[in-house]
């Protein structure tokens, strides 16, 4: 007998690094969100996020890929979470704010620790997300 295994095809985004406003690790430092990422995602977060500007049509693939959600708070708006690999090492999650008024090119990743660091990352640089 003979079995035949077809492979899901593997999804990579690419994002240039840009600095944000510290929104998100006030967000991510909230305790019903940091409950909610580790029961989620299996991980401690570090309490910020690395920014990444995307083209539209890479940012509409995550919102499509999304294997759980934040469920907000009264005031707050729910974010959508993407398993992804940063650089073929790193676990991560990329959690796209439903916000109205949040860019459309912009995706957060958010890690058990500061990625910027870890990657040795400035302003401009690329970084390659996998999803999982």
């Amino acid at each position: 007998m003979t079995y035949t295994v077809y492979a899901q095809p593997m999804i990579r985004v690419i994002g240039v690094v840009t600095s944000g406003l510290g929104v998100a690790g006030f967000y991510v430092n909230l305790p019903w969100v940091r409950r909610q990422l580790r029961e989620k995602l299996g991980f401690e977060p570090y309490p910020g996020t690395l920014n990444l500007k995307v083209d539209r049509e890479a940012r509409r693939t995550l919102e499509k890929k999304a294997c759980a959600e934040i469920v907000p708070a009264e005031g707050f708006y729910k974010g959508l979470l993407v398993e992804v690999l940063v650089e073929d090492s790193i676990r991560a999650a990329a959690i796209i704010p439903l916000k109205p008024d949040y860019p459309e090119d912009l995706v957060e990743i958010i890690a058990a620790e500061n990625l910027r660091e870890k990657l040795s990352l400035k302003d401009g640089d690329r970084v390659t997300v996998q999803l999982l």
